[in-house]
C-alpha cells in the first residue's frame, strides 16, 4: 500500500494512492459537481481562504479545493512517480540543486 503523500498548498497533503484527477475549476459540469459535494458534505476546502486554483476529485467521492494550480499538482504527483520508478536519477538532480516542484 503506497502511503505517500503530495503537498497541495498551506501545508496540507492528500494520499496520492486517493486521487482520481486534478480538475481546473472554471468549467460549469465542474462547478455543479462542486455544489453536489457541498450539499452532501464532501467539500474539503483547504484554500485558507485564498481563491480556488484546483479541484482534487478522490476515489472517496470527496473534492479537495485547493489555491495552488493545477499544473503545480500535477508536477508535484509525476516528480513522486519520478521518485518511485527511477530514485537514483532524482537524488542526483536533488544534489544539483534542481527542483521539480
Amino acid at each position: 500500500m503506497d502511503n505517500r503523500l503530495v503537498n497541495i498548498g498551506f501545508g496540507n497533503a492528500v494520499k496520492i494512492n486517493r486521487i482520481l484527477a486534478v480538475v481546473n475549476p472554471g468549467s460549469s459540469p465542474i462547478r455543479k459537481l462542486k455544489e453536489e459535494a457541498r450539499k452532501e458534505k464532501k467539500l474539503i476546502d483547504v484554500t485558507e481562504g485564498r481563491r480556488t486554483r484546483a479541484i482534487i476529485v478522490l476515489d472517496t467521492g470527496h473534492l479537495m479545493l485547493s489555491s495552488v494550480q493545477p499544473e503545480t499538482i500535477s508536477q508535484r504527483l509525476a516528480l513522486l512517480a519520478e521518485e518511485q520508478t527511477n530514485p537514483v536519477r532524482v537524488f542526483a538532480r536533488e544534489e544539483k540543486g534542481e527542483s521539480g516542484a
